[in-house]
């Protein structure tokens, strides 16, 4: 999410995000609460020193992709309070993409050849353009697989939801909008981001397996772009009374206000992204924009008020960070969680290669208790579609609280067997 792109990807409330402002220009943070058992400094290139690590951030902070990853900076702050539980200091590098192709990759070779960082934490749209470039380096990548197929087939990446394969078909999309009483379903990807492209597509396929109608897939909309309303008559024309858009959060809601302005007669938005905090950075009105909004999440949301949801929102309120999650914090936050388990395999002062292997070794992932009863193989590159067990948990928006959707925490679908959408490029 973001997706999320996928989500992701993904995947609004009045929660305000106490969000340290970030420019272009890199700049370090470090945990700051209490109880690391950590003495010793830096940690980069090829070892870490100690128990302190140095990893580097590649996120949209800025830019079109930034409504729904930039605060993915927040969740790594809320995992170095993790980490110091288990003695791990955790100082991290922010490098912004700016959500451009060239600037995403030069972000990521600063990251490696100035600041030496012994691992990259990557929640971006356009993780794509520098994956290349980290792997030849032999860089351990953990975060979102929310931008291209690149996760499915570098063995030094590895995604807190898992490599998905979104040229794949799952039910979980068509069982949601079947359930809530949709007949025909309308999807809406971007054309530069292959994962959201796909998505879309998928997400149309996944319908008419429920025996609904796909009355208007677009996957080429232009990336970040709010000129949605020839979008949303041509979803009216079609008859449309569900979407899905596989987008950022500007574009997610732009397109929901549209549709309600065309008189179109839509039951169920569902969006992959703009859960949580990102409400407040999709621009003036999205809160009424939002209203009666379904949003899909990867993991368990804060409003179910488990062990695993509460230990995360402890963490985030330790580290100074007010207010509902968003979709990016949860992939921050559990990147951090990630590599704080494979450290813990990798033994004392491990290189970035013991890293790798010790993160290839995870085949039961939880999220941090986050999957709720699910686990996930992070290195499982061929089957995984739309999560873990491809699993969604639901919420709805009424005022400015989010509810849980009754038979979707979570909703758990099938991959469909022979069912595949062409890739995009």
């Amino acid at each position: 999410m973001s997706h999320h792109k996928l989500k992701l990807l993904a995947v609004a409330a009045a929660g305000l995000i106490a969000a340290a402002a970030c420019s272009s220009s890199a700049k370090t943070s470090s945990a700051s609460s209490s109880g690391s058992s950590s003495t010793s400094s830096g940690g980069g290139g090829g070892s870490g020193a100690g128990h302190t690590f140095t990893v580097g951030v590649l996120a949209d902070i800025t830019g079109l992709g930034a409504s729904g990853n930039k605060t993915a900076v927040q969740g790594v702050q809320a995992g170095t309070v993790l980490a110091s539980r288990d003695g791990y200091t955790i100082k991290y590098i922010v490098a912004d993409t700016a959500t451009s192709p060239s600037t995403a990759l030069s972000a990521a070779q600063k990251l490696v050849q100035q600041d030496h960082v012994f691992a990259v934490i990557a929640n971006s749209s356009l993780t794509f353009s520098a994956s290349d470039y980290l792997t030849s380096q032999n860089v351990p990548v953990i975060g979102a697989a929310q931008d291209g197929p690149e996760w499915t087939t570098a063995k030094n990446m590895f995604s807190v939801f898992g490599a998905l394969h979104t040229t794949k078909v799952a039910s979980t999309f068509g069982q949601f909008f079947k359930m809530e009483g949709v007949t025909n379903v309308g999807s809406l990807g971007y054309s530069i981001a292959p994962a959201s492209a796909e998505a879309a597509k998928g997400a149309a396929e996944s319908a008419k397996a429920a025996g609904l109608k796909a009355g208007y897939v677009n996957s080429s909309f232009p990336f970040g772009s709010t000129n949605v309303q020839p979008v949303a008559l041509a979803m009216k024309s079609a008859g449309v009374d569900g979407e899905t858009p596989s987008v950022d959060p500007n574009t997610g809601y732009a397109l929901i206000t549209a549709l309600r302005q065309a008189g179109a007669n839509v039951k169920v938005n569902l969006l992959p992204t703009g859960y949580g905090g990102d409400l407040l950075q999709a621009g003036p009105g999205a809160l009424q924009a939002a209203q009666n909004v379904y949003f899909l999440l990867a993991y368990e949301p804060v409003e179910m008020q488990t062990p695993a949801t509460k230990q995360f929102a402890a963490d985030a309120k330790a580290a100074g960070i007010a207010g509902e999650p968003t979709f990016a914090e949860y992939n921050g936050y559990l990147s951090v969680g990630l590599l704080v388990r494979a450290l813990k395999a990798a033994g004392a002062n491990p290189s970035q290669a013991a890293l790798i292997n010790a993160l290839s070794g995870i085949h039961d992932w939880d999220a941090l208790g986050l999957f709720g009863t699910h686990k996930l193989d992070i290195n499982d590159r061929e089957n995984i579609v739309s999560g873990v067990d491809n699993c969604y948990w639901v919420t709805k928006l009424v005022g400015n609280k989010f509810q849980l959707v009754a038979g979707a925490d979570p909703i758990c679908g099938q991959t469909l067997p022979g069912v595949t959408v062409s890739p995009s490029s």
